[in-house]
């Protein structure tokens, strides 16, 4: 018998340039209401000037662009934190979705999630996520926002997979460390990257 295989994602910061493809691919093909974002895309910066008293000015100035949604995570916090089983990770693809008919909107996952991937729509009242685009993988398909993306910085399918083609690195500055949540994601780092932990959601464009 096979064993289940598991989904996620891979990103590539050093050709995401923060279009926000992605992110308006995803509300389009989800009909989302205004406020609801299941994919987000990060602005990070960091460096100095510094004036050399002869007139001139050194920099090392720099800005990348990471794009995150849900990451289907090995360990969700979202799923141990909801009271009513709503939120739960399929086992035929590791995808963790929510049950519109169970969820009681109390917003636990929410405030669990260190993606901030569960999003609260309140004309329904109830938690809502990134799904994976299960009805696309079904017929051969990658998500909407990996088809979509401009530059190819997205990739999406097992695990396993994507590991042997990327690599395993999951850590990128302005997330948080993978080691909370073991994300199912791989991250082509930006050359001026750091591995993670400085969370700035202000960051966001």
């Amino acid at each position: 018998m096979n064993e289940p295989k598991q989904y996620g994602f891979y990103i590539d910061t050093t050709k995401c340039t923060g279009c926000k493809t992605c992110h308006v691919s995803c509300k389009d093909r989800s009909d989302l209401p205004k406020g609801l974002k299941w994919r987000r895309v990060y602005e990070y910066g960091g460096g100095s000037w510094q004036e050399n008293g002869d007139g001139t000015v050194e920099q090392n100035v720099y800005s990348y662009y990471v794009s995150i949604g849900c990451n289907h995570c090995d360990n969700p916090v979202c799923v141990e934190v909801c009271p009513v089983g709503s939120m739960h990770k399929r086992r035929s693809d590791g995808l963790v979705h929510v049950d519109p008919a169970v969820c009681i909107g109390c917003e636990a996952c929410a405030f669990a999630c260190p993606y901030d991937a569960p999003q609260f729509d309140r004309e329904r009242g109830i938690m809502t996520k990134c799904d994976g685009c299960y009805e696309r993988l079904a017929v051969g398909r990658k998500p909407i926002c990996v088809e979509c993306c401009p530059l190819r910085a997205m990739d999406f399918g097992p695990m396993d997979e994507l590991r042997a083609r990327y690599g395993a690195i999951a850590d990128i500055n302005p997330l948080p460390s993978s080691t909370i949540t073991k994300p199912n994601l791989c991250i082509k780092q930006n050359r001026n990257a750091q591995d993670g932990g400085d969370v700035l959601n202000e960051f966001e464009v």
